[in-house]
């Protein structure tokens, strides 16, 4: 399976805690479910959800730009060469 040194290169707070398996969540749902009850869950999971997309779009946009910016770097310097030699 996992090895220590996995663990090792997530962080020290995931050593601690290890992988959360199916009953530690099913755990976390019911402290929630008590917490703020059954009619709020479907709208936090709704804002959990948008809020998840939200981050995904912003890392692929924030990915996109970084790959546009690498090839354009490449090509300035690609024409620096053509233009000494």
């Amino acid at each position: 399976m996992l090895n220590s040194s996995v663990f090792a290169t997530l962080g020290p707070g995931f050593c601690f805690f290890g992988p959360v398996g199916w009953q530690e969540l099913l755990i976390i749902l019911f402290i929630v479910l008590l917490f703020f009850g059954p009619k709020r869950l479907p709208d936090m999971a709704e804002a959990l959800g948008k809020s998840i997309s939200k981050f995904k779009k912003a890392s692929r946009d924030t990915k996109n730009e970084i790959e546009s910016y690498a090839e354009k770097q490449k090509t300035e310097i690609g024409e620096g060469k053509d233009k000494q030699g």
